[in-house]
Formats: structure tokens, sequence, C-alpha cells
């Protein structure tokens, strides 16, 4: 019996024994496994603090793993940095002279990404000059300018007429303007009033409103800056603008390049203008609608011969008024004259203009035929006092058969 309790005993220690030694080597396992996990996670947390998480992304570029170094040098090698509206789309390229990201901007996304550990959630960032750019070329797209010139109205839209614009630098870049420039020219066409002809009511006799000629606008008249208005435009564009006056970009021809007559009535002529008729060899001068002048017996450029004599016919301007000038150039035989007037009033860049001419005895209604000027209107000494107190710089003249 006591045999059978030494052995009984013998196996009840070896058993504690042997679960002792299990729950040491338990105990010793689990301390391993807790350290081995502990210096995991702090190996990841160290790893998460200085790189991006695995799955993140900065315009398109994959910066998994990086650093905010590695990935600014990255994104600045690879990202498409550049965006363009072509043909009204977005188009991303790449460009070397635009630096697309600094460490900066890339340490800001980094801490938007960053977790205590490592995550496999995805990240997409965009630049922010990128994100403005989309932004402001999106907007452009959608935008619309009334254009308003003479009375009229245009839609101007970016959509169809701006197919190639990049926004750098906080500042819109036009390339390709085509199509708004072609616009442009369209619309000159339809409301230039340059070299138009039209009809007009010129003064009979005494009375103002005699009888209605056809008349062809030269030098008088305005037409659409179209470099200029191109300008402005893309300028109102760029500023968000969504009306544009088209008379803040208008030009004339001749002496000067102001825009004769726009918004004027009476056919833009308004209601002061001179008017000469080479037939009848009369001047008349309107002002405010009412005739101040009626001058019967003047003597235009001569018919006869050289072409370049005779005074040229349709709507100019005056250039300036001048007193005490000479006049000069060349006669048909190729000498030359210099003819002294008192006073000076021209109308074309060839030379024609009105004033007195005191070396004249021949005032006859046929004297023009073949013995008339150069192409100037000749006023007797006695009545062109009253023309040029009743001209003015830029005021149209008419000039009719």
């Amino acid at each position: 019996m006591n045999e059978d309790l030494r052995k009984r005993n013998k196996r009840n220690n070896l058993i504690i024994l042997v679960v002792g030694i299990v729950i040491i080597i338990g105990i010793i396992a689990g301390f391993s496994i807790h350290n081995h996990r502990v210096a995991t996670q702090t190996a990841a947390e160290k790893f998460a603090r200085t790189h991006f998480n695995p799955n993140v992304k900065i315009d398109g570029v994959k910066v998994g793993k990086l650093t905010v170094k590695k990935a600014t040098d990255k994104v600045n090698k690879n990202a498409k940095n550049v965006v363009t509206l072509k043909d009204n789309k977005l188009v991303y390229s790449y460009s070397t002279t635009s630096q697309t990201i600094d460490e900066q901007e890339t340490s800001e996304l980094f801490k938007k990404q960053h977790t205590k550990t490592p995550s496999d959630r995805s990240y997409s960032y965009t630049t922010k000059d990128l994100a403005t750019a989309k932004n402001k070329l999106n907007s452009l797209k959608k935008a619309t300018i009334n254009y308003k010139i003479n009375g009229k109205s245009y839609k101007l839209k970016a959509s169809e007429l701006l197919n190639d614009v990049s926004y750098q630098n906080g500042k819109y870049k036009f390339g390709n303007t085509i199509k708004l420039t072609d616009k442009l020219n369209q619309i000159d066409k339809e409301v230039s009033t340059l070299h138009k002809s039209y009809k007009f009511t010129v003064p009979t006799g005494n009375k103002v409103k005699g009888k209605t000629i056809t008349v062809k606008n030269k030098t008088w008249g305005w037409g659409v800056y179209v470099q200029k208005t191109r300008r402005l435009l893309l300028d109102a564009f760029a500023q968000g603008k969504t009306t544009f006056d088209g008379a803040d970009a208008i030009y004339g021809l001749g002496y000067s390049t102001y825009a004769h007559g726009y918004g004027r009535s009476n056919h833009e002529i308004g209601n002061t203008y001179a008017v000469v008729s080479l037939k009848k060899q009369e001047v008349w001068l309107v002002r405010n609608g009412k005739l101040k002048v009626h001058l019967r017996d003047v003597v235009t450029g001569t018919m006869e011969g050289s072409k370049g004599d005779q005074t040229p016919r349709g709507v100019w301007y005056i250039h300036y008024k001048q007193r005490n000038a000479t006049l000069r150039g060349s006669n048909d035989d190729g000498s030359s004259y210099a003819s002294p007037v008192s006073y000076w009033m021209p109308f074309t860049l060839s030379g024609c203009g009105f004033h007195d001419a005191s070396w004249r005895t021949d005032w006859s209604k046929t004297a023009y035929l073949k013995g008339g000027s150069h192409g100037c209107v000749n006023v007797k000494p006695s009545e062109i006092r009253s023309v040029w107190n009743n001209i003015s710089k830029n005021e149209p003249v008419i000039i009719y058969e």
C-alpha cells in the first residue's frame, strides 16, 4: 500500500512538473509574442511618422511609403502639372518649366493622410495650383459675354470661341484665338460703317432737306478695332465680366484714327455737316440742323485732264484748321507750286480741303471743268471767313456729283 502511494505521488509530482513547465513556456511565449507585437507596432508607428501610407497619390503620382522629400521629388518629376482647356475639354500635360509642388505643400498633404500606423485606405490629392487651374478653366467653360455695339448685341461664349487656354501662376494664358478673331471680323463686317453706301438728304437752294442721294463713306465712319477688342475681351473673360461695350474698341480712318460718327443720328452724320455739289459748284454748311452758310460760287478740282485733280466724292471729315498756310504740290506738267492761303481746312490725306484762293479770277460755274483746282474747294477771299467760322475739326464733309 505504501508502495502504491509512493508511486502515485511520484506520478502526481511529474504531472505538476510538466504542467509547471508548460505554464512557464506559455508565459515566456506570451511575453515574447507581446514584445514582438509591441516592437512591430513601434516600428510601424515610427515608419508612419515619416512615410506616406501605402495607397496615396498626388496629382496621379503614387507616393506610397515615400518620405516627404522623396514624394516631392517624384511628383515634380512625373506629375502632369499643366491643365489646358482644349476644344472645351480639360487636357493634362507635363511641363519642366513649372514646379508642381514644394516640400511645404507635400508636408501639409502628409499630415492629412497620416495615421498612427500604416493604413491601406486610398488617398488621392490634387496640388493647390492644379486644383485652382481646374476650377478656373471649368468656370471659363461656362462664361458668356454680352458684346454690345451700336445697338446690337452678340453672345460670345468661351466654350465656342476659346479652344486653347491654360491657367498658370495666377493668370490665364490664351493660346490660339483664331475663332474669336474670326467672330470679331464677322461682326465688323456687319456693323462697320467705313466704305458703306447709304441714302442721305442733302440741301437744295436754301432748304436743308432738299433731295435724297446715295453717298459713300470714305474716311468718315468707324469699324471694329479687332486686335484691341480681342485683347479687351480676353481680359473680360479672365475677370469674369459678363458684358462688354464695343464702343471701347473702334477705330476710324484718315488723319485721325478716331471713330467718326459712332452713335450719331441721321445715318451717323448728325445735324452738323458740310455739303459740296460738284455739278452746282455750291457749298452748304449745316449746323445743329440749320443752314448757316450757302456759297453759290466755289471752284472744285479740274474735271478734264489728270483724275488726280478731281475733287474726290464721298463722305470725309475736316482734319484740322490752320491759318496762314502754304499749299505745295505738283502741276500736271511736273512743275511745282507753292500757294499761300489765309485759311486752310483739309479733309483728305491727299491734300484736298477748303481754302481761300486770292489768285483766282474765274469764279464761273464752268471754271472747274478745265481750269479748276488740284482737288481743293476754292472759296472767294471775301467768303472764306464764313466757312472758317462755321466748320469744325472732325466735322463730316459730303461731296457728291
